[in-house]
């Protein structure tokens, strides 16, 4: 989960201008003669030598106010902060309404850290002084740092009726407005900071930050560039420029730019956590690896660094690794929802972990977003009786992605007379299948850049019946969303295959193979099983004939894997080991996306060396188109599975160009994925039950190449007349289904009656 660290949106506090320095006009006595000379001494910026004058001249006139004030102000300068505040206090002693002794009161105590001390100070000095208009700026100053917005806004608003021209304020109210979340006026006073003040580098920053939240990017970009116009070394502005070319997708300019920030602020901790996250982007793994290492180096409970870190070491494939690093980014912020995601996705690659403590864990998670949520809902407006039932769906993946995949050609063929569609998108990412999924739907919503109580209320604004989680514990996932209870009936699927852990997540969509009886207890959801299969794949577009099996022609079987490296375990090498060691003429071709990367193929190659298998039998591809990653199937014989996370979308697109898979089945419902396709597509003689079994399975199949070659030319029109691929099937299937969990919930909630959650009883989230 790549989440930017906060961009900077405060500078240090506009130092307050001076109250004027009252000094008394009277005949010379000793007293005021040490007065006059600390008078001198303080404007000649002398501040020893005028406390000491001051010193002497209240020694013979202990009741003069203002010479206390003008004692505390050299005090101040000296850095003896409580000092200056006891003579502010005997001025105030001596005249109760000595407006900048209250001003000059308010400013130690906000550098003593005692905000609620200042802010009485400062509102007694313009009490005393309405048209006091620093008193009202470093009001607002010390409101905005107690998250007091509203208050510090009217603060700044009232120095700005005063002098309506003070940069300052305008610049201090854009901060106030912005972190209060209205943005479109932060930038208005922004602007007019700029317009007072041109030079202003952190005006132009903080209006780049602006435009940023607005996603207005590319004027944030020239906001950026122009602080760097005036000032060039400035490492906040580099970095904030990074941040806006790392959303804009322009990895490497993001990469350049964090990089100078780190270069003029070596220990710019942020940069250097988003520059782990653009070179994560680029691809380049190991270096993203040493950018967050020096984040956590520079700052140990840096939990957004530790959680992206174990990110980038789950898609290594450093397992172990990935799992100590999202436990500590827990240990730091127990409250860390997408550490736990992150935790959670993780343990499906390890076979030998518990299912009761990943059910455990996932119940934790859930706990953790319902205490962040201030009431659910217990009252939807969606109709009791609909002709049409609202379902929505809540995806980041409604793209190009394994779940477009599946979704592509079920949604298709849901009747838009019975089941109305809404799509609720995470992400910004989208693309041709986007476009293609689109008119499914009556509405397209995107929750980017929304809070989860502002998506929960757009979702139950809408009516919905029945909500989807898509997503389960993958990136992009809003399940924090769902602990509001948007919606009366929720339900998880498709997109994750193991429990979520919501107590407000009512159901999750499975099929008896996946979760048979004896495994419901690893579900805090209940199980909605779902006829043939819970997965339905879309043919590929591309018209790619299924070639002849490449062993017949050859003389030798190429097993093959197109799998991401997690999937890849020790475990898994070592059973393949055995296979290759028993073939000596076998061949391996291995292809995902990470192993175009040179480090990560010579690791890959130095693993299978290590069980038996050199790396002359060896041919490792890194990714290419969709097409060419289908044609790539005419080079393999069969596929070997992984385990205990195998293929989904591979094992389908295998069928699909004429290539079995042997799978391993296992204990839970990702690991009986496999399983649940092969005996869906009628080839349940290639699931195997033990690590034994598999490598008999293997050497056996891979011996018989007559049946090899016949299974291939048929196997196309087999899958084809399938429930894996059968969408108008599958999604009667679905309709049935989600009338089946609206109607259960009528029975449940007999008195249940349509009606708008009252603003009294839950706040509702400003926009």
């Amino acid at each position: 989960i790549k989440k930017s660290a906060s961009i900077m949106k405060e500078v240090p506090n506009v130092t307050a201008a001076k109250g004027a320095d009252l000094i008394a006009q009277v005949p010379m006595s000793e007293g005021d003669n040490f007065k006059k000379q600390g008078d001198t001494h303080l404007e000649n910026k002398e501040f020893e030598d005028a406390a000491e004058c001051f010193r002497q001249a209240v020694a013979y006139n202990p009741s003069d106010a203002e010479t206390h004030y003008n004692m505390g102000l050299a005090l101040k300068e000296l850095g003896q902060i409580n000092e200056a505040a006891g003579c502010y206090q005997r001025a105030l002693e001596i005249n109760h309404d000595y407006a900048e002794a209250h001003y000059k009161l308010g400013n130690v105590r906000f550098d003593l850290g005692c905000f609620d001390d200042a802010v009485a100070s400062y509102r007694k000095a313009v009490e005393i002084k309405p048209d006091y208009t620093y008193a009202h700026i470093n009001l607002g100053n010390t409101l905005k740092v107690l998250k007091q917005f509203d208050e510090a806004v009217t603060s700044y608003r009232r120095a700005l009726a005063i002098e309506p021209g003070f940069a300052v304020a305008h610049y201090n109210l854009g901060i106030a407005l912005q972190e209060s979340g209205r943005v479109t006026k932060a930038v208005a006073s922004y602007l007019k900071t700029l317009e007072l003040q041109p030079g202003n580098v952190h005006a132009h920053i903080n209006l780049g930050n602006s435009l940023a939240e607005l996603e207005r990017l590319d004027e944030a970009v020239s906001s950026y560039q122009r602080a760097l116009a005036i000032k060039p070394d400035s490492a906040e502005a580099h970095y904030n420029l990074g941040n806006a070319m790392n959303t804009l997708g322009l990895f490497k300019e993001a990469v350049a730019s964090f990089c100078r920030a780190i270069e003029l602020k070596p220990d710019y901790v942020e940069a250097h956590f988003n520059l782990g996250n653009a070179l994560s982007s680029l691809g380049q793994h190991d270096h993203a690896v040493l950018s967050y290492l020096r984040a956590v180096e520079i700052k140990p409970d840096y939990s957004e660094a530790h959680n992206n870190l174990g990110t980038v070491q789950r898609e290594l494939g450093q397992i172990s690794d990935a799992v100590a690093s999202f436990r500590r980014a827990l240990e730091i912020n127990p409250g860390f929802s997408e550490a736990y995601s992150g935790l959670l996705y993780a343990l499906n690659y390890v076979i030998d972990h518990s299912p009761s403590y990943q059910i455990e864990l996932a119940r934790r998670f859930g706990r953790v977003t319902a205490g962040k949520v201030g009431s659910r809902f217990s009252a939807w407006q969606c109709k009791s009786r609909p002709e049409r039932l609202r379902v929505g769906l809540v995806s980041g993946d409604l793209r190009d992605h394994v779940v477009g995949y599946f979704l592509e050609g079920v949604l298709a063929q849901i009747n838009p007379a019975r089941i109305e569609l809404f799509a609720y998108s995470t992400s910004h990412r989208e693309d041709e299948i986007t476009e293609r999924l689109r008119p499914c739907f009556s509405e397209w919503k995107s929750l980017t850049g929304k809070s989860d109580a502002e998506a929960a209320w757009l979702i139950h604004d809408d009516g919905v019946h029945v909500l989807l989680d898509i997503s389960g514990h993958t990136a992009f996932n809003r399940l924090p969303v769902f602990s509001w209870k948007p919606a009366p009936v929720q339900a998880s699927w498709l997109g994750y295959f193991a429990t979520t852990g919501v107590a407000e997540m009512d159901y999750l969509l499975a099929d008896e193979m996946g979760v048979p009886e004896s495994q419901r207890a690893q579900f805090s959801e209940k199980i909605w099983y779902l006829p043939d299969t819970r997965l339905c794949f879309t043919p590929p577009k591309a018209e790619i004939p299924v070639t002849p099996l490449p062993a017949l022609s050859n003389g030798m079987i190429t097993f093959g894997c197109f799998q991401d490296l997690p999937k890849v375990g020790d475990e898994v090498l070592a059973v393949w080991g055995e296979i290759f060691a028993a073939l000596p003429d076998a061949r391996l071709r291995m292809q995902c996306k990470l192993l175009g990367e040179r480090p990560q193929a010579e690791r890959m190659l130095n693993r299978l060396q290590r069980v038996g298998i050199s790396s002359e039998r060896v041919k490792i591809h890194g990714r290419v188109s969709r097409e060419a990653y289908l044609a790539a199937h005419a080079e393999v014989d069969m596929i070997l599975d992984t385990f205990p996370y195998p293929g989904g979308t591979t094992t389908c697109e295998a069928f699909w160009m004429g290539v079995p898979t042997l799978t391993l089945s296992g204990d839970r419902l990702l690991a009986r994925q496999g399983a649940g396709l092969l005996t869906s597509a009628g080839l349940s003689d290639w699931v195997v039950e033990s690590r034994s079994e598999y490598i008999g399975k293997a050497i056996e199949l891979a011996g018989d190449l007559p049946k090899l070659s016949a299974l291939r030319a048929g196997l196309r029109q087999q899958v084809s007349a399938s429930p894996i691929f059968d969408g108008k099937r599958f999604a009667q299937n679905l309709e049935h289904a989600l009338w089946g969990m609206w109607g259960r919930f009528q029975e449940q909630n007999s008195a249940w009656a349509p009606k708008r959650a009252h603003p009294n009883n839950m706040s509702k989230a400003k926009n």
